[in-house]
């Protein structure tokens, strides 16, 4: 029996969008203006105080480590002056990639909370599956599913403007 706690579809626990993932879904739409891949983060703290927020700025960084998710890692741990994520969660709009995914382990992020699935480049129930490696020491709880329409239509519309 392994520690990992369950992963989990967020549409069969009934958890709903929240105003979190409104929050990744507006730093989505901005990443979205400025030319970026509309992805968007928040972490919060276990008293749900927002932390950190961000939205991909790769392009604009010239910086393939620049996704959401670790811009906001970055300013979270820099903003609590400690490299643990303790009992905080990450609302993001995309299933976090490989990278991004051992990221939120090494932060020792409690939970994530995302809202489209990607298949190709998906780290977490998609792809390389991170959490499911014997060599992962944290295994953050997962819930895909949070505004999947939404967040799916966003990243459709991007890159259907860019053909």
């Amino acid at each position: 029996m392994t520690n990992q706690p369950p992963i989990s579809d967020a549409r069969a626990m009934g958890i709903e969008k929240s105003q979190y993932m409104e929050m990744a879904l507006e730093d989505a739409k901005s990443a979205a203006l400025r030319g970026e891949v509309p992805v968007g983060a928040v972490i919060v703290s276990k008293d749900g105080k927002v932390l950190a927020r961000a939205g991909n700025r790769v392009v604009e960084l010239s910086d393939p480590t620049a996704h959401a998710e670790m811009l906001a890692i970055k300013s979270a741990t820099n903003s609590m002056k400690n490299e643990r994520l303790l009992d905080c969660d990450i609302y993001v709009t995309l299933e976090p990639c490989p990278m991004c995914a051992t990221a939120l382990s090494f932060a020792r992020v409690r939970r994530i909370y995302y809202g489209a699935e990607d298949v190709k480049s998906g780290g977490v129930d998609n792809g390389v599956q991170i959490y499911e490696a014997t060599s992962c020491h944290h295994r953050p709880e997962v819930y895909g599913g949070i505004s999947e329409h939404i967040s799916a239509d966003l990243l459709k519309d991007f890159f259907k403007g860019r053909r």
